[in-house]
């Protein structure tokens, strides 16, 4: 059976002061997108109120603008993709493998508290689905819980976008709060690069995250071998 996965998208265009422009950090999404093409597996977009999905203008640019994000804007199907997105209400998640939160500041404000993501997640991971995220996109986690109460991140080895790469991007003073702290407070075992800005990826189960925009390709390798695994053990 041909195996599917749900990306998840923001629907923010704009940090607290409007000036400042954020959404989608469109290589996030292209990069992964590609490596699950590869594999064969259907893909769907969801984003907490549906619709359309903002981009991230620093994301369009070079270095961050590369091949795959240029190919998927000059694709019309592609973009249209992006314009209309799925609603969580919408999303059957015994439908789907594995779940793949994007990043983008954009997703600070309206992954946190989606309940809809949220209970997508949850049936997945409890029923030995992968769980992903990349960059930012760790955010859409840190107020899942567990059938039991629990957070889903406590206790788990993960990683997203430290501290130290908000301060070097020179956007601490625009977050409106600190990702890596609120997953500690969690009790996520939070990892991160020796680096700033250095590909890493951190697997704990079926938990797999990526710490920055340079990770996305080697997290969905890690998503396709957790998914790879579990297609083995039910055929076994």
């Amino acid at each position: 059976m041909t195996k599917r996965v749900l990306n998840v998208v923001t629907n923010v265009s704009h940090y607290n002061d409007p000036s400042h422009t954020t959404g989608l950090w469109l290589s996030e999404l292209t990069h992964a997108w590609h490596v699950f093409a590869e594999h064969g597996y259907e893909q769907t977009l969801v984003s907490p109120t549906g619709g359309a999905v903002p981009l991230e203008p620093r994301a369009l640019r070079y270095p961050n603008y590369d091949k795959t994000a240029k190919a998927w804007r000059a694709d019309p199907e592609k973009t249209a993709l992006l314009e209309d997105t799925a609603s969580p209400d919408q999303i059957d998640p015994a439908e789907y493998d594995a779940i793949y939160f994007t990043g983008g500041h954009a997703v600070m404000y309206d992954f946190p508290d989606s309940e809809g993501l949220q209970s997508i997640t949850r049936e997945i991971f409890e029923r030995g689905g992968i769980v992903s995220s990349v960059c930012h996109g760790y955010c859409g986690l840190l107020n899942t819980r567990l059938s039991d109460g629990s957070y889903l991140i406590a206790g788990r080895k993960m990683t997203g976008f430290a501290w130290t790469e908000e301060v070097l991007a020179r956007v601490d003073k625009l977050v409106p709060y600190n990702a890596e702290e609120k997953a500690k407070q969690r009790g996520a075992l939070y990892q991160k690069a020796a680096l700033p800005f250095i590909p890493h990826v951190v697997t704990d189960g079926n938990l797999v995250t990526g710490q920055n925009p340079g990770s996305a390709k080697a997290t969905a390798k890690k998503v396709v071998e957790g998914i790879e695994g579990n297609a083995s053990k039910e055929r076994g």
